[in-house]
């Protein structure tokens, strides 16, 4: 398999998979391909060959033209002339046949997109991309996190967790930048991967690509991408994140009744990256319920999942899950939970000095002189008399209330003791 390279220079994929010859290097059926080509037919109206094979990204020799073949010999398509040379610009239409059985495929799902891979084959890749073969160093996460303020002992912490590619919780006070943190780790993990556009098992279609959070790579600097199977998009390593709204139907494949199409649970689509189980503990279902669903995967790497018929089938696990909250783990699980889960990390509120040195970087990003004065006087009046603890986050919101204040006044944005005070009344709620 192919070694390629991105515009800066990091290999793209240790195994890009190759575009398959033929019908049988697809993994997929001569029946299926029919069927997903009638249907791409009998949505989209005529078109040339190589129309069709770009939609469903494969190969027009050795893949396509022979699925043409069979349409053409069983009388479910007519040549319609081309506007070009050879066959591959060839437009075609569907014959009365080839419209009945394109109703009867589209009945027995209705996905009309890129062709999947099979399982089998996803299942290799997850695994030849895991992020247990490509382990953070202390300089790749040194630079991921340096536009954040934390101590630096906290790195000694997050370098094993992420490692180790296992799940962590990351807990701490709300505000303290537990998801920007979680962020940061994940462009640590550097790299990309290869993501599906869906995968077939049984004949059935799951839809894995997600716009919302597959980030695809723009071009390749080296290396023939036509040698690349176009089923893959090669993307930066995928973070998502799911919160409160997560509940456990939800870790499941979700099935449209009205397509017949699935699509990919959560951890699914984020295989070879990582997933943020954000503010773990408000979800709709109790943290032991969701941990009780995850722990065989978490500990295995291997999820099991099932189709409407049920039919169960294995899948890859290969991702870093990040459980954040506000509460100590100990008082969401218990100690046989706890131990399966290795690595707990507490982010713990900034120091003085820590939250000096927040707002220093953001008057600096927006242009407004930093006056360590007003900080003291902010200090003193409203932690130290309110007994009020620190948080990374009040920085940046009390930063953003001066500005818009100084902004409705007519008045230069400036670092100053009444700018400040009436921010703290309005952030704070003081009376």
């Amino acid at each position: 398999m192919a070694d390629l390279l991105v515009d800066d220079g990091a290999p793209l994929l240790g195994y890009a998979p190759p575009e398959p010859r033929t019908i049988e290097e697809t993994g997929l059926t001569q029946s299926f391909l029919t069927g997903l080509t009638l249907k791409h037919l009998y949505t989209e109206g005529l078109d040339a060959g190589i129309q069709l094979a770009h939609a469903m990204r494969l190969p027009w020799g050795g893949v396509m033209d022979k699925v043409f073949d069979f349409l053409a010999q069983e009388q479910f398509v007519e040549l319609r002339g081309g506007k070009g040379f050879g066959r591959a610009s060839v437009s075609f239409s569907l014959t009365t046949k080839g419209r009945e059985a394109a109703r009867d495929a589209m009945a027995r799902s209705g996905y009309a997109g890129p062709a999947p891979v099979p399982l089998s084959q996803y299942s290799s890749q997850v695994i030849a991309q895991s992020t247990e073969l490509h382990p953070v160093d202390r300089g790749g996460l040194e630079a991921a996190t340096s536009h954040l303020v934390f101590e630096p002992e906290l790195l000694d912490a997050l370098g094993p967790a992420m490692t180790s590619a296992r799940a962590l919780f990351l807990f701490g006070d709300p505000g303290n930048g537990k998801t920007a943190l979680a962020e940061a780790l994940s462009q640590a993990m550097g790299g990309t991967v290869a993501v599906p556009y869906a995968v077939e098992v049984d004949g059935q279609v799951i839809v894995v690509f997600d716009h919302a959070w597959h980030v695809p790579l723009e071009q390749l600097a080296e290396g023939p991408q036509s040698s690349l199977d176009q089923r893959w998009v090669p993307c930066r390593r995928p973070f998502l994140v799911v919160g409160g709204e997560l509940t456990l139907d939800m870790l499941d494949l979700q099935h449209n009744r009205h397509s017949n199409v699935y699509e990919a649970p959560c951890h699914l689509k984020a295989n070879g990256g990582m997933l943020l189980v954000d503010d773990f503990g408000r979800q709709r279902v109790e943290a032991k319920a969701m941990l009780n669903r995850w722990i065989i995967p978490l500990e295995k790497r291997v999820d099991l999942l099932a189709l409407q018929s049920g039919r169960k089938f294995e899948v890859p696990m290969e991702e870093i899950v990040v459980f954040s909250t506000k509460l100590d783990p100990q008082d969401l699980v218990d100690e046989a939970f706890l131990r399966r889960i290795k690595y707990k990390v507490h982010l713990a509120d900034p120091d003085e000095a820590g939250y000096r040195e927040i707002f220093r970087r953001l008057c600096e990003a927006q242009g407004i002189v930093y006056d360590d004065r007003a900080i003291d006087w902010l200090l003193e009046n409203e932690y130290r008399r309110n007994n009020r603890p620190l948080r990374a986050c009040h920085p940046r919101d009390l930063l953003q209330i001066s500005s818009d204040i100084a902004t409705f006044l007519g008045k230069p944005v400036a670092l100053t003791p009444a700018l400040l005070d009436q921010a703290r009344g309005l952030y704070f709620a003081a009376t």
